[in-house]
């Protein structure tokens, strides 16, 4: 068992799973401004990046798992021009904001949404040309299992983009990113959101998920080849390229 799996938004006596449902729909309404301005909106940087290096494999059937209100499925499909995009939440308050971006944008033929359990896709095997997710892995209460997952239902020869939040390893910004992830955050995190446990789950889980070199092993470990990581801005957030 991974650290993150054992911390929870709320409680310790509660399923993860159904916590991090409620959580979500909680913030849900405030997620995308919170997103934006506590990245200083870096964010929208981080998902082109992540995006841009699918680009060369062509994908046409793409799952964005934990997809939320649909940012990085709706870039996504404006720069990888899929014929179908699938994107999968266990949060139907998130992806509801999604769906009303997605008609805003004219998209509908395209993306679609999903409730799904991630800890067993309903989804049939070598299903999807390439696999997404952004800043939601961190959440799983199993991170083995939902990157099995993830893998299973991948073409031979697809490919896995994967962005997430982490620690910097390199002074100054590690304390500064310390500093910052303890107080600003969690406190702006509150008056905005008006869920007090949220963001300090969200530092909490930064915290213990793998990262970087031991995260290349947990994506070998669950099935994936020609693993690779990049550290973006100064390592505050980690980019992973993996293929099946």
């Amino acid at each position: 068992m991974y650290r993150q799996e054992q911390i929870k938004p709320y409680d310790d006596s509660g399923d993860k799973s159904r916590q991090v449902e409620q959580m979500f729909d909680n913030i849900a309404p405030t997620y995308d401004v919170l997103n934006h301005r506590l990245s200083w909106d870096i964010d929208k940087c981080w998902r082109r990046k992540a995006i841009a290096q699918l680009a060369p494999y062509h994908p046409q059937q793409i799952l964005d798992i934990a997809t939320g209100t649909g940012d990085f499925a709706i870039l996504s499909a404006r720069m990888l021009r899929p014929r179908q995009l699938i994107g999968a939440d266990i949060s139907e308050g998130m992806m509801n904001i999604g769906r009303e971006k997605v008609e805003r944008e004219g998209l509908q033929h395209v993306i679609s949404f999903q409730r799904e359990d991630c800890m067993k896709l309903s989804f049939a095997d070598s299903s999807f040309d390439a696999v997404t997710a952004a800043f939601g892995i961190r959440n799983f209460k199993d991170l083995n299992q939902g990157l099995s997952e993830m893998c299973r239902v991948l073409k031979k020869g697809g490919v896995l983009s994967i962005v997430e939040l982490t620690t910097p390893v390199v002074s100054p910004m590690k304390q500064l990113f310390n500093i910052y992830s303890h107080t600003l955050l969690p406190l702006y995190g509150k008056l905005i959101s008006k869920d007090s446990s949220a963001y300090r789950y969200l530092t909490a889980t930064i915290e213990a998920f793998p990262q970087g070199e031991k995260m290349i092993q947990v994506l070998r470990h669950t099935g994936f080849e020609e693993v690779a990581f990049r550290r973006l801005t100064f390592g505050i957030c980690t980019m992973y390229f993996a293929k099946k």
